[in-house]
């Protein structure tokens, strides 16, 4: 979930002087900072299945997984985001003289909230897509065992994917690894009509 702060504009430089020393985590948008508020437990159950899951995989192999806690910049658009799960394949590139803000992954998977499903699929997918290395695009929802996929071909054409029911397979195709639904939503309890109800 994402609450806009004061609405004043801040450089990038300035934007990141910032994410050094506040306590919680901002994104970036062209000059606009966004608090991003906390997730669910099943948010942050799956995007720690995926990205253990991931790093197992790929141990040995020229890829490797991050999670939420480091930085995305997209220079088309002057975006500082903090995707769920990303993989960068060959070598890592920052932006320069950061150590703690990426440019190239191939693979982003994001974990959908009802305040911010729109967005992932649609103005967030667009930014991502300026990344040259950017191949995969995942989007998995917390309420149903449901995975929808985006792949880039090589006539650059995006293809759709969709995953349903807990015994389906989801293959991470840029990078060459296959996960079980079962084992994405591992321990991930969905809430029924009666508990949301009662929340």
């Amino acid at each position: 979930m994402l609450v806009k702060t004061k609405q004043n504009f801040y450089t990038p430089d300035e934007y990141r002087q910032l994410e050094e020393t506040t306590e919680f985590r901002n994104e970036y948008r062209d000059g606009e900072i966004v608090k991003m508020t906390g997730g669910t437990i099943n948010h942050s159950q799956i995007i720690g299945n995926i990205y253990a899951f991931l790093k197992s995989a790929l141990r040995g192999k020229n890829a490797r997984p991050f999670m939420s806690d480091l930085r995305l910049w997209i220079p088309r658009y002057r975006r500082g985001t903090y995707p769920d799960v990303m993989v960068v394949e060959g070598e890592l590139v920052c932006t320069p003289g950061r150590k703690d803000e990426i440019v190239n992954p191939v693979l982003i998977v994001e974990v959908l909230s009802k305040s911010t499903k729109d967005f992932d699929r649609e103005d967030k997918f667009r930014f991502y897509r300026s990344i040259p290395e950017f191949r995969e695009y995942v989007l998995v929802s917390q309420q149903e065992f449901l995975v929808q996929q985006y792949i880039k071909n090589e006539s650059n054409q995006w293809l759709f994917q969709e995953y349903e029911g807990e015994s389906a397979t989801v293959s991470f195709s840029s990078i060459g690894v296959q996960m079980l639904m079962s084992d994405i939503y591992e321990l991930v309890i969905f809430e029924t009509a009666a508990t949301e109800v009662q929340e």
